[in-house]
Parts: structure tokens; sequence; C-alpha cells
């Protein structure tokens, strides 16, 4: 039996990213789940990009994504990854400090702008003017091109070399005269590493491993799609966020996808939305803004999985040897990809961090699993 190099558990975009950096330093298993890659959360993300989002350790770590998103390789995508977007949060009138914490990130570099009462109207009419109080815009904010940035990543990794083996659950793996030995519910693959980028499922996979439990917690967002306004070209509107709840409007082809910012946790699982979560949504949307839903054009929902700090887990386990974590991206993961892919690189190849991620403060042991062994 072939004997990989890197073993991946996990086709999304922690997974694939990976994938592509680690084939340069070896032969590469990619081993999917589901019959169809990046098929969970990958395949429904919001796809922004902002400097603004998360803590300050995975902002760090989005600012070294940008390098890549605005020059990847040759050949890697065929169009840009990123294209302006913008982004405004409206204060509800009376609630203005709400935008303190936003408007204090503000830099020189990341520009986020003061606007008046009737500035931020201007810029979102589909809200009733009774909630716009002052506005946050956020000029730099882009929407990504996750399908692009996907591709980019698995054709780049086949090129390499890489295999990928579809519709492949893990359900057994042990190392044994320093080897991993892994079964799923068709076949058995054998490894000198593990690469452990299974999203929600990460943790029951650390559990197969005798790893580290790192606690993360898979937890439910809710999405919907529906008709913009009549007369109304929504096209070059901001994402639209309220700062009292979390809520977002993005245009989406023509279209606006609605998002309560929820956060439910539950087990991980090929998620569906809750049809109460949805007429709630629907009944905020038409008492926030002028909009009437007449039909939803379509719903789903996403796992985002968090540790109990909301910081990735990138790094050797304690306990498992040769186990591999690259999991706990909450909902950072796509803006992460590019720099956390060359953290589990660096990390595996040359036992450090890359430079551009130490010049911005981010450190190995921040990242690692065994902040959790104790």
């Amino acid at each position: 039996m072939k004997i990989f190099d890197f073993l991946i558990i996990g086709g999304g975009i922690s997974g694939t990213s990976a994938a592509y950096e680690l084939a340069k330093f070896g032969n590469v298993a990619l081993l999917e789940a589901e019959s169809s890659l990046g098929y969970h959360s990958t395949g429904r993300s919001a796809a922004l990009f902002t400097r603004n989002f998360g803590n300050k350790t995975v902002r760090a770590i989005n600012q070294v994504s940008e390098i890549f998103f605005n020059n990847p390789p040759e050949g890697f995508c065929l169009n840009d990854l990123l294209t302006p977007r913008g982004s405004l949060t409206i204060a509800v009138p009376g609630q203005e400090r709400e935008l303190d914490l936003l408007f204090s990130l503000a830099t020189e570099q990341n520009k986020i702008k003061q606007l008046t009462p009737e500035q931020t109207y201007e810029m979102a009419k589909i809200v009733k003017p009774e909630q716009v109080g002052i506005g946050a815009y956020e000029p730099d904010v882009t929407d990504i091109d996750v399908a692009s940035l996907h591709q980019g990543y698995i054709k780049g990794f086949l090129k390499l070399g890489g295999e990928i083996f579809k519709v492949q659950p893990v359900e057994h793996m042990h190392y044994e005269d320093e080897i991993w030995q892994i079964k799923t519910g068709k076949s058995a693959f054998q490894a000198k590493q593990i690469i452990n980028a299974a999203g929600g499922w990460a943790d029951q996979i650390g559990v197969l491993a005798n790893a580290t439990k790192i606690g993360l917690v898979a937890k439910r967002r809710t999405a919907v799609v529906v008709e913009a306004p009549n007369g109304i070209d929504v096209s070059k509107f901001p994402v639209i966020e309220f700062a009292d709840t979390g809520a977002y409007i993005k245009p989406e082809g023509g279209k606006l996808m609605i998002c309560p910012g929820d956060q439910t946790p539950v087990e991980p699982q090929d998620i569906q939305p809750d049809e109460m979560d949805v007429a709630i949504l629907i009944d905020w949307l038409q008492n926030k803004t002028n909009i009437v839903v007449k039909r939803i054009e379509h719903s789903w929902a996403g796992l985002r999985s968090f540790v109990a700090d909301e910081i990735p887990v990138v790094g050797y386990d304690a306990q498992a040897p040769k186990f591999f974590w690259l999991a706990g991206q909450g909902g950072f993961g796509i803006m992460m990809a590019p720099a956390l892919a060359r953290v589990c690189a660096s990390l595996i190849t040359q036992d450090k961090l890359p430079q551009e991620l130490l010049d911005v403060g981010v450190t190995a042991d921040s990242l690692s699993p065994n902040r959790f062994s104790n």
C-alpha cells in the first residue's frame, strides 16, 4: 500500500489550501467524506473579506491572507479574487455607542468613515428611515470569489501530483511503527502525518486519533435570498449590517441575501435551516426595511466552528504523534485560508511560522492545540 507523506482529512477551503501548499514538499492524499469538495461551510459562505472582522489574532492573519488574495500565483485563477463591495454598519437612533468599537479599529490602512443619518440613509434606502441613525462605512470591504479560490487550490494541488479521494468518511485510525493507519467505509490508507481539516467534525476526528480535545463547537448560521424591491438596483449597494443585532443584508446576483447573524450550537451535521428561524428572520426584515417578501428564493444554513477563544487551532497535537490540527476557524475560514495554509506547511516542514505572520504578532503558541491540554 502506498504510504503518503501527508494525509489531509477535509476537502473544504482549509483542507484544499493546505493540500496545495504541502504538495510542494511531498505526496499528499486529500480525503473528503462527501461526494463533492467544499459541500458544507465552504460552499455556504457569505464570501466577504474585511480587515476589521474578528479578534486581534484573526485580523492579523487576515492581513497576511490579503497579500495572496491580491497577488495569487500565476495561473491560479482567471479573474480577480477580490472585487469592491463596501460595508455599512447602521446604528439605531439612540444606540450610536454600539459603533464605538468598530470606529476604534480604524487606521490609515483600514479606513472607517462616520456618516450622518442622512448620509447613511442615502446608501441604504431599503431600510426604514426611523431605523437609521449614524453609520460606519468601510470602503475597503470586498467580495471574495470563493468558487475561484477553492477551485484554484484544487487545480493547483492536482497539478502538483496530489490525489483526492471522495466519499471517504474516516471511521478508524491508529499510529503504528511511525505510520498512521486510516480506514474509511470502503478503503484503507497509510500516511506519515495527518492534517485534521475536518471543519465541524474536527474534534470527532481528534477522538479517533486519541488526540487532545479542543472543545470545538459547531454553530448554525441561517441565510435566505429574496427579491430586491422593484425599481431599486442593489448591485452597487454595500453590505448593510445592523449594529444592534449583527444581522446583515448582502447583494447577491441582483437579489438580496439576508442573514440574522445567528450562532446556534448544534451537533456537526449536514445542517438545514430551521423553519422558525427563517420565519423570525423574514418578520425582522419586513419590520426593519421596506422589503416586502412575496417568496423566499432560497434558504440554507451553514456551520461555523469555534473554540472558546475564537482563535484558530493550528499545530501538532501533544498526545497524538504526527497529528496536525487545522481547525476552529469560526466564521473567518475563507478569509484566513491562504495565510493558515502557509502556516500549516511552514510548521510541518520547517517547525516555524512564516516570517510574515511573526511580523504581525502571531505566535505558534497562540495557535497551538496544546493551549487546551491543561
